[in-house]
């Protein structure tokens, strides 16, 4: 089943001579970076609009031109290799190079635009820093958009004297005019665009924070199409997903956020880094959403529905923050409840979020939905939870649906005889074969972490609509 926006809608929205989704575009463009009057000195640029599949298009106005293509297997030729699985944060070798990275975050952070860029640049080996812009030292809990709750590692205050090799911005309403508000960052972001340092941005703060800090000027740049309007004359604005101008690269919104991240993993160490990280992922650089359904049932649900997310140490951050965004910004009434002692949740990259509820507390509410997350070993501590399990048994007596993402499919729900014909996304049926995300009857399931969005928007679609999905997926850019 293909959901969103038609094929010939999503071509409308979109400029005939726009880059596909799986070109690299390669634009030399001889120019000098200027931060406010300052010039940064003369260079000569290459500009690349980054998508994955690393064809080389030798012209931005026009693709009939020669083309060199080497396309990344999402099947498992990485295994037979035996690469370690990038859901491994041990996979960086002893004598992986690692780079320091600052990821500063305000209230009003767009959550998947943060936590995507610090999951993959974690995965990569880097040694990232999440700093709270304006709140105190003491204070590091970050209010993001859509509930999310998260704890930074340091204050931006913090940070002024730490040397980086890139600072990322996240995006976000009012999250990136708070960011380009904050003298302390902007004062760091200056100082180390000044010598010379790999700085981004995505979503609304290219214009509203590097643009508004000068050190966009003379730059091709994306943004948020509600955005771009707010670059100065002095930014070429660029219809793209991700675009790298030298030292900088901008992205566009929160369904670009794996191939900004990626973007940054390449400038920083190679495209082998992001081959190994990108392939046991899944990850797919086309935008829009498909999933296959097998025994189709109407999920049915009373009013604003109710949906429960456990959470446990070790799940997978991205996975976590991608459904919650999703479905809230579905309106759904979202429960993130930890399975945990305490509130705070240290996923499998070492974000500290704050859930809504102990579990217990959940346990004896009535939900239209529960997804459970996958990561591993916090799959393995869901499936351990004897209140979880006998929950999830209750919703499947009463053909209420459930699901798992990832590892949880395998460690929650097949165990316990959650699956019911379902073959998991291990797909023994040869028509389920190249699924990512699959309902069958009152339950879904995905493959893995680079499905994360697919899924999410999936569970708008079967559980308020169609129409419900499409403005999620336009919201997140996700058509």
């Amino acid at each position: 089943m293909i959901a969103g926006p038609s094929p010939r809608a999503r071509a409308a929205r979109r400029p005939p001579c726009r880059p596909l989704a799986t070109d690299l575009v390669h634009l030399p463009t001889p120019h000098a970076l200027h931060l406010g009057t300052e010039p940064l000195g003369a260079r000569h640029a290459s500009v690349f609009v980054f998508k994955a599949a690393y064809r080389t298009v030798s012209s931005p106005q026009c693709r009939n031109s020669s083309v060199h293509t080497g396309s990344i297997d999402a099947s498992s030729e990485l295994a037979s290799k035996e690469q370690p699985d990038s859901g491994d944060p041990s996979m960086a070798s002893p004598a992986h190079i690692i780079k320091k990275v600052l990821v500063p975050i305000t209230a009003g952070t767009e959550p998947v635009e943060a936590s995507v860029p610090i999951d993959i640049l974690r995965r990569a080996g880097a040694d990232v820093t999440v700093a709270a812009a304006g709140v105190g030292v003491d204070d590091l809990l970050v209010a993001a958009m859509y509930g999310v709750n998260i704890v930074a590692d340091a204050s931006v205050a913090d940070c002024a004297d730490v040397s980086y090799d890139l600072i990322a911005l996240p995006g976000g309403v009012p999250g990136a005019d708070n960011l380009g508000g904050c003298a302390a960052l902007e004062s760091i972001v200056r100082s180390h665009a000044l010598n010379g340092g790999l700085y981004a941005a995505i979503c609304a703060a290219p214009p509203l924070a590097l643009a508004r800090w000068g050190l966009l000027h003379g730059v091709k740049a994306t943004a948020h199409p509600a955005f771009v309007e707010r670059f100065p004359a002095e930014v070429t604005a660029v219809d793209a997903n991700v675009v790298v101008d030298g030292k900088v690269v901008t992205g566009s919104g929160p369904a670009t956020s794996m191939e900004f991240a990626l973007a940054l993993v390449q400038q920083l160490y190679g495209k082998d880094k992001v081959d190994q990280i990108a392939n046991p992922m899944l990850v797919r650089y086309e935008l829009g959403y498909t999933f296959k359904e097998l025994n189709p049932i109407q999920w049915q649900c009373r009013g604003t529905p109710k949906v429960l997310i456990p959470v446990a140490h070790a799940n997978e951050e991205m996975e976590v923050i991608t459904i919650i965004d999703a479905l809230r910004r579905a309106n759904a009434d979202v429960v993130v409840a930890s399975a945990e002692e305490g509130l705070e949740v240290v996923g499998l990259y070492s974000m500290r979020i704050v859930a809504d509820v102990l579990f217990d507390a959940a346990v004896d509410q009535q939900f239209d939905l529960i997804i459970v997350p996958g990561g591993m070993p916090g799959a393995k501590t869901l499936a351990g939870k004897e209140k979880l399990v006998a929950l999830l048994k209750e919703q499947a007596e009463a053909n209420k649906p459930y699901g798992a993402i990832s590892a949880a499919t395998a460690h929650v729900l097949e165990p316990h005889g959650l699956l019911k014909s379902m073959a998991g996304m291990v797909a023994a049926a040869s028509e389920c074969e190249n699924c990512r995300v699959l309902v069958d009857g009152n339950v879904i399931t995905s493959r893995s972490t680079g499905t994360a969005m697919e899924f999410a928007v999936a569970v708008v679609e079967k559980l308020l609509g169609g129409e419900a999905a499409r403005e999620v997926a336009e919201g997140l850019l996700f058509v």
